[in-house]
């Protein structure tokens, strides 16, 4: 549903990624709220349009939801177009839609019950051990489906989006990351400091490291602590977005007119985390939106965590 707002000039203009559930929903709610026309996307146009309904629902006229698949090039291609033709811009960027990379099993704990005795009084590291051990597994092809949708997939949609991001006059990328993607998890030290290595760092080089990865993955090997991945049961995810991290910097640095930044929305009770998170989607989206609307000028190339720039070792 295209909707019938206007096209004016002074607008800033939004596109959400996964938006029609959890913290992308929130996000597009928060933003709509703050006067932003926010373009909601959904790879379930079903999905899409009844999250469009409920916030039109809540009086937000400003919202409209268009079709993406983000590992489809077809798709992001007529998002593109949609929005080069309605709005000639783009001012916002939020990539939210992500995967965890695991598979869930079907005999699962019920996280709505995380205000239990039994489970309030675990922190974050020890619920998500929790959900590891009774929840989900690792397996190859999650792996790399994890790979494919929050690298891959996040990076053809910022190239698509790109000009239309460089056509606004203030022009911003957020990235949603996690702490699971601090590069202290991986083993291998010179990995490290090399994905820290601004100065050097390249796209190509940061794609070699995923590919390195998913061979090894494919091999069996991602788990030998001599290849120096990160170990336990969300090493895909945890270099996912390690890589996006990694490539969010690099991107920073070529583009300095944007504001290009990754931001940890905490633990929040979702469906990717049973419910079994700590915050909820609004109090964690509020925390990417808070760096999606940063002032003028703001910084770029960094790591939000707990609403304050962080290190991303």
């Amino acid at each position: 549903m295209e909707g019938s707002i206007s096209n004016l000039p002074s607008t800033r203009i939004a596109v959400v990624t996964g938006g029609n559930k959890g913290i992308g929903l929130e996000v597009c709610r928060q933003l709509a709220g703050n006067g932003v026309t926010v373009v909601l996307t959904a790879r379930d146009e079903t999905r899409g349009e009844a999250a469009l309904e409920k916030l039109r629902g809540l009086g937000l006229s400003n919202v409209i939801f268009h079709h993406l698949e983000i590992t489809d090039a077809p798709s992001i291609a007529r998002l593109a177009d949609f929005l080069k033709t309605r709005f000639g811009k783009l001012d916002i960027l939020v990539n939210n839609a992500g995967v965890v990379g695991l598979e869930y099993l079907h005999d699962h704990i019920d996280g709505t019950s995380t205000t239990s005795e039994k489970f309030g009084g675990m922190d974050t590291y020890e619920r998500i051990e929790l959900l590891l051990k009774w929840c989900f597994r690792e397996t190859c092809d999650a792996g790399k489906a994890c790979l494919r949708t929050n690298y891959h997939g996040t990076k053809q949609v910022i190239g698509a989006l790109l000009p239309l991001l460089l056509a606004s006059d203030d022009g911003r990328i957020v990235n949603l990351s996690s702490e699971l993607g601090q590069l202290r998890l991986f083993g291998n030290e010179a990995l490290r400091r090399e994905l820290d290595d601004l100065e050097a760092l390249s796209e190509a080089r940061v794609d070699e490291v995923v590919a390195a990865f998913v061979r090894d993955l494919e091999a069996g090997a991602a788990a030998d602590a001599a290849r120096g991945w990160p170990a336990g049961a969300m090493s895909a995810y945890t270099v996912s977005k390690a890589a996006l991290n990694a490539y969010s910097r690099v991107l920073a640095r070529r583009h300095p007119s944007l504001r290009v930044n990754c931001v940890h929305p905490g633990f929040v009770r979702t469906d990717m985390t049973v419910n079994f998170g700590l915050l909820t989607p609004e109090e964690g989206a509020s925390r990417v939106v808070a760096v999606a609307l940063l002032p003028a000028g703001g910084p770029t190339g960094a790591y939000f965590q707990d609403r304050q720039q962080a290190p991303f070792v």
